[in-house]
């Protein structure tokens, strides 16, 4: 299972196409209040974010799952503009395990996904 918090529709879309293909069990979160407890009810084996939906507050999000004990270790990869150096710093800061440019993103989804 892969939790996918992300709204923009192009990014839905081929995170799902990729998800299909490798039949990866996939559910999006596209609230800001419901990211933790998808995390909590769900166990993923990973959490995927864009990190450039300033809406659904990616990093706050990723502090709250880094400082949840039953979900500190859960696997967190962001996606983000390679511009946004500020994004990517606080991204890691908050506990992401990996972040990624869109592009970068985009060529690895197979294998995050499997």
């Amino acid at each position: 299972m892969v939790i996918a918090v992300v709204d923009d529709l192009l990014f839905s879309s081929k995170i799902r196409a990729v998800a299909s293909k490798t039949g990866t069990p996939i559910s999006f979160v596209r609230e800001r209040g419901a990211i933790v407890d998808a995390v909590r009810t769900k166990s993923p084996s990973l959490v995927i974010f864009d990190l450039d939906r300033d809406s659904l507050d990616p990093i706050g999000a990723i502090e709250a799952i880094r400082a949840a004990d039953d979900l500190k270790d859960v696997r967190i990869v962001g996606f983000v503009s390679h511009v946004r150096a500020d994004r990517i710093a606080a991204a890691r800061t908050a506990g992401a395990t990996q972040v990624l440019a869109r592009s970068a993103f985009v060529g690895t989804l197979d294998t995050l996904l499997t």
